[in-house]
């Protein structure tokens, strides 16, 4: 079942402060960052949606459902590589009337087989796999129809640097 066949109403005729609905889309392949990211940016601001956390599409749904039906600002913290997979989250956020914000995760393959050989545990993926998402990895664009696209880089010395999202930085 689709995200948007679970998802069939949002807001709940509640009014909410249109400030505060924000919902952000993550980019990136496995060991890009991203759930660093997450908690060193949006910890104490956003939900984290997260499928390896959730197990199943029935529980991102309900934790997305409730969200947009509460005016809790939210980040799917998943891989998100193709249009397909991001346009149904920005479909829904859309329609309850939420701001998309977007972060693609620029980073070399190298740099993040690094960061996941630091993994432990089931954290840990085959290398195979990150080179499997770098294959199938669309780079985001505003004609996806998000209200604002950043790109993320990270410096192991520097940390995160975030930028607009322009033609010259987002590439793979």
């Amino acid at each position: 079942m689709s995200l948007g066949a679970i998802l069939l109403e949002s807001q709940g005729g509640r009014a909410v402060s249109k400030e505060r609905l924000e919902s952000i889309l993550f980019i990136g392949i496995p060991g890009s960052g991203k759930s660093s990211f997450y908690k060193e940016r949006f910890y104490a601001t956003h939900v984290r949606i997260n499928r390896d956390m959730l197990k199943t599409p029935h529980r991102e749904c309900r934790l997305i459902e409730t969200c947009l039906e509460t005016g809790q600002r939210f980040v799917i913290d998943n891989t998100n590589l193709t249009r397909a997979a991001r346009a149904e989250y920005i479909h829904l956020a859309k329609d309850a009337k939420f701001r998309v914000l977007a972060y693609y995760f620029r980073t070399a393959v190298a740099a993040a087989i690094a960061r996941n050989e630091e993994r432990q545990g089931a954290g840990k993926i085959p290398k195979v796999g990150i080179f499997a998402a770098q294959k199938r990895l669309e780079v985001p664009s505003e004609e996806e129809g998000f209200d604002e696209l950043y790109c993320v880089t990270l410096d192991r010395e520097k940390g995160f640097s975030v930028e607009p999202g322009m033609a010259e930085n987002l590439v793979k």
